[in-house]
């Protein structure tokens, strides 16, 4: 069940700031640049988002085993695809093979590549590598 939770949130994360920028990207930077283009500009941030977003499951979930966070990464893949397709489908009235098939050749490549990164990238961070961030900012009083 945790590593269900693990996947869903880290879903909710990725999934939540992609549709977040879509309201940046689409009127904003579709029209000066393109949707190629628009969609290239985008893609490292998600794929910061995507690190952050993996690195904190691992912090969140010491107890998953690498094998156990692959399978997280691949429930928020499977979620992610998922959500991809129904928004294609109830907002542009389009079925998976037509929104698969309107995706440009070149950022629909690097969109695939980053799908595939953030399937498995909690599985590539070593629980040693990822710091525990919640001790970093503590102030002794007498240092203030």
């Amino acid at each position: 069940m945790r590593v269900l939770k693990a996947g869903l949130i880290y879903f909710l994360i990725v999934f939540g700031t992609g549709f977040a920028l879509a309201f940046v990207r689409i009127p904003f930077l579709v029209p000066r640049f393109g949707v190629c283009m628009a969609e290239l500009l985008e893609m490292p941030v998600m794929l910061a988002v995507i690190v952050w977003a993996s690195r904190r499951l691992v912090r969140r979930h010491p107890e998953l085993s690498r094998s156990s966070r692959l399978i997280a990464g691949i429930v928020a893949f499977a979620l992610l695809v998922s959500a991809e397709l129904a928004v294609a489908y109830f907002m542009s009235n389009r079925t998976p093979g037509q929104y698969v098939a309107s995706r440009d050749p070149v950022s629909g490549g690097v969109y695939l590549a980053s799908l595939l990164i953030f399937a498995v990238a909690p599985a590539l961070w070593n629980r040693r590598s990822v710091p525990d961030n919640s001790s970093t900012l503590t102030l002794r009083r007498d240092a203030v």
